[in-house]
């Protein structure tokens, strides 16, 4: 597995130096800020992430502040509690993007922030204790646990609210190929524990977060 330093320097020489591709970094949240955001805003990010899916990004954009005013500001105690009968009016509801499943799905997540809620206080505060070197682990309670956060749109979320985070872009599959850390992208137990093992060494190479080891990767490769 080639070491992150010679990542970084592939990165730095097709974007203009390393200070070209610092600048391109992003960061995580830290702890506290993730722990302060609260609960209806969880769920906000979870919906937008579920929406944009297969969708164009700016459209679910545009129309977010209709998407705030039909889903009552994304209180989760209210949103959990939709009968089958408001569901069905949403799905008509010309402030949003009517699709059926994915307002349903915005219940399901509902129901799962207010279970977090009562587990360990706040949906920010689980999310604030989340560790990176447990990130795939994440990804599976997002997937058990959550309706549509699965994939890409899970990882979406998570970069979105700031929680420390790889995206698998093509980019980045791309990059962790050339790598010699999976053989395609990863979809199996297996090889997102080989992607992890990855990004934990890489980790303790460089002292880096997830996010910018991400981010470092895809600019790794043209693309």
């Amino acid at each position: 597995m080639e070491k992150f330093e010679k990542i970084f320097a592939r990165a730095a020489r097709r974007h203009g130096g390393a200070k070209a591709v610092e600048a391109n970094l992003s960061r995580p949240k830290g702890t506290a800020a993730l722990k302060r955001i609260s609960d209806d805003r969880w769920l906000a990010g979870m919906t937008k992430a579920v929406f944009q899916a297969g969708f164009v990004w700016k459209i679910i954009e545009n129309k977010w502040p209709g998407f705030e005013e039909a889903f009552d500001g994304f209180d989760p105690h209210r949103v959990a509690f939709y009968t089958d009968e408001k569901i069905g009016r949403l799905a008509s509801d010309a402030r949003i993007v009517r699709n059926g499943q994915k307002i349903m799905a915005t219940r399901d997540n509902a129901r799962f922030i207010v279970e977090l809620a009562k587990e360990y206080g706040s949906a920010g505060a689980f999310f604030a204790g989340s560790k990176p070197e447990q990130f795939a682990g994440l990804l599976e309670i997002l997937k058990k646990r959550g309706n549509r956060l699965s994939g890409a749109s899970a990882q979406f979320f998570l970069r979105q609210m700031g929680v420390d985070s790889w995206v698998m872009s093509p980019s980045v599959v791309a990059a962790l190929v050339q790598a010699g850390v999976v053989d395609k992208a990863p979809t199996s137990r297996k090889a997102m524990d080989a992607v992890q093992a990855a990004f934990t060494q890489w980790r303790k190479e460089s002292g880096r977060s997830l996010t910018e080891i991400s981010r470092t990767l895809a600019l790794s490769v043209d693309g």
